[in-house]
């Protein structure tokens, strides 16, 4: 059973929930980060309520000595900064102690998109007409052709999808819906997953509940298949294809916005079809095409050719 935190703490993750809609995991994370700090305030014999800007650059130097990365440490501060915001603005504090601090710099690393050709290779792995391999054809093009999460591909229902209008509904952070498109492979793919041959020889003699019956992808014992096995999937043709540790379900959603935007796609849309709230998000893919610029300018410049 998880601890319960200070009264403070549990009052703000319960606000992130019923009031921001975040997701479970995302308040798991909040929690685990807040636990360590609490713990950390009660060896030193201090609390929530009592916490100055000394405990708090205290707490921040404690975390860097302990030999975590810039990014682990700064997600941590993230979640102590956000509580005593709250804390603030819900008048249960008069000050936050957090306001002068200044959090680590993370290194903004560029997404590892691959390549056409290699996402190419990689559908093309998919061989065969059974049950799974169009169950796997169908993940892997969806995954590329619209570019949602793997929670989110997992997470759709058959009512979720309008193949008449080559449309399907997702749900992404925080439960937030959106449209996306389904082009022309992917439709295929789900057509074929999704006949008789395909998704009916999956289905159980009984299905263990709505959900399962409800779910667009099933695992090979005729339930819905989970996040982990979404990943298992990729893993197995990443390895055929000798992509190996490149590949995970977050570099297809790279890939989709990346050839995209090389393909001259406005960045709004890419920022729209992703489910991004803000397009400094997306933004980042545009760094990515910095050799394809160099290449552009340099081949329609007039003072830039050699």
């Amino acid at each position: 059973m998880t601890e319960p935190l200070p009264p403070q703490a549990e009052d703000f993750l319960l606000w992130l929930g019923v009031e921001r809609g975040r997701s479970s995991a995302t308040l798991s994370a909040y929690r685990r980060d807040l636990a360590v700090f609490c713990a950390w305030l009660t060896e030193r014999g201090g609390t929530v309520a009592g916490a100055d800007e000394a405990d708090i650059i205290a707490y921040l130097r404690a975390r860097q000595k302990a030999g975590l990365a810039s990014s682990t440490v700064t997600r941590s501060m993230v979640a102590v900064r956000s509580l005593f915001r709250f804390l603030v603005a819900e008048e249960l504090r008069l000050d936050d102690p957090t306001l002068n601090v200044e959090l680590p710099k993370v290194p903004r690393g560029l997404p590892k998109a691959l390549s056409e050709r290699q996402v190419a290779e990689l559908l093309d792995a998919v061989v065969g007409l059974d049950p799974l391999a169009r169950r796997d054809r169908a993940i892997l093009e969806f995954l590329y052709g619209t570019g949602v999460r793997i929670s989110e591909l997992t997470g759709m229902s058959l009512g979720d999808l309008d193949l008449g209008d080559n449309m399907a509904r997702v749900f992404g952070k925080g439960a937030k819906e959106r449209i996306v498109p389904i082009g022309r492979f992917a439709r295929d793919a789900l057509v074929s997953y999704l006949a008789v041959e395909g998704r009916g020889e999956l289905e159980p003699e009984r299905w263990s509940g709505r959900d399962a019956a409800d779910a667009v992808f099933l695992n090979s014992r005729g339930g819905r298949l989970s996040r982990q096995g979404g990943w298992g999937v990729l893993k197995k043709y990443g390895a055929k294809v000798g992509l190996g540790a490149k590949l995970s379900p977050h570099i297809l959603r790279h890939c989709c916005a990346t050839h995209m935007l090389e393909h001259g796609a406005d960045i709004r849309t890419v920022q729209e079809l992703l489910g991004h709230a803000s397009i400094t998000t997306t933004q980042v893919y545009t760094m990515v095409s910095r050799a394809q610029l160099v290449a552009s300018y340099q081949a329609a410049h007039p003072r830039a050719r050699s």
